[in-house]
């Protein structure tokens, strides 16, 4: 049972009784978590049938689901180190805009939104220390897999504009655009700061009204333009962000990890605004 299926058999009122704070993450937590689904009062657990029961079902909850997309994402990581493994650095280095390491190590080095990272068939580390966060390795090993994609097309497109990406544009605008946007409101010194610690060169030459343009290397061969406009009190307009891509920007990075960057990105601007 999926939890838009299971989510029927509660008030959908989001009145918390079974401690969470809604009635979608206590659905996602019984059907994929191992949640006890008694822990709703109004939920008829005669209903429910043979699928679930009290006795069945532990307290995993969102952590179980959570641990559910760890073991995934650490299965991926392992099937992408194999398929880098079969990769010749030597030939892919250039165009991935990464510097080789020899025969030896075998490893690229090359920056990833400020740090300096070392990839090999064995790892993935951030100036020495390996990266924990699965998220972070498939999407530098997706990097390297794809090998650099094709050269840049120089036009400047936004996420709804790519193939496929209906589904996206509002991930990207929520947990990219809109958390830049309000964290950011007001402080657009800051943010200039912010961005210049991110292999960032402002983009005044952009024919746009905004406030401030900036093109991230989120990596060597991933760039986007960032555009910001500031609040403008008089006028009641509230400050916003858009960002854009190279049209070609898909040889470079599958739509998923190109999102993921993204916010990426934007968590990047927040820590290090402190």
């Amino acid at each position: 049972m999926q939890p838009l299926e299971f989510i029927k058999f509660t008030p959908r009122t989001n009145c918390g009784e079974c401690g969470y704070a809604a009635c979608l993450a206590f659905a996602a937590a019984v059907s994929k978590g191992g949640e006890n689904p008694g822990k709703c009062p109004y939920v008829d657990l005669k209903r429910l049938g043979d699928d679930f029961t009290v006795t069945d079902h532990g307290s995993g909850g969102l952590s179980g689901v959570a641990g559910l997309q760890d073991e995934k994402d650490m299965a991926l990581v392992t099937h992408l180190k194999g398929k880098v493994r079969e990769m010749d650095f030597s030939a892919i280095a250039s165009n991935l805009g990464c510097d080789w390491s020899g025969v030896e190590a075998n490893s690229l080095h090359f920056r990833y939104l400020g740090h300096d990272v070392t990839l090999s068939s064995e790892g993935v580390f951030f100036g020495g220390k390996e990266v924990e966060d699965p998220r972070d390795q498939i999407l530098l090993y997706n990097y390297v897999y794809y090998g650099g994609g094709n050269a840049s097309s120089g036009e400047w497109v936004g996420m709804e504009s790519l193939p496929n990406s209906i589904a996206k544009v509002r991930t990207l605008r929520v947990y990219c655009e809109e958390r830049i946007a309000s964290h950011f409101c007001g402080r657009e010194a800051l943010l200039r700061e912010c961005a210049g610690r991110l292999d960032t060169v402002a983009r005044d030459d952009l024919e746009q009204s905004c406030t401030a343009a900036f093109q991230v290397a989120v990596l060597p061969r991933l760039l986007i333009v960032m555009l910001f406009w500031d609040e403008d009190l008089e006028d009641g307009f509230p400050s916003r962000v858009k960002v854009l891509y190279d049209q070609n920007v898909l040889s470079v990075l599958d739509i998923e990890s190109l999102v993921f960057a993204s916010e990426r990105m934007a968590e990047r601007l927040v820590e290090l605004s402190g």
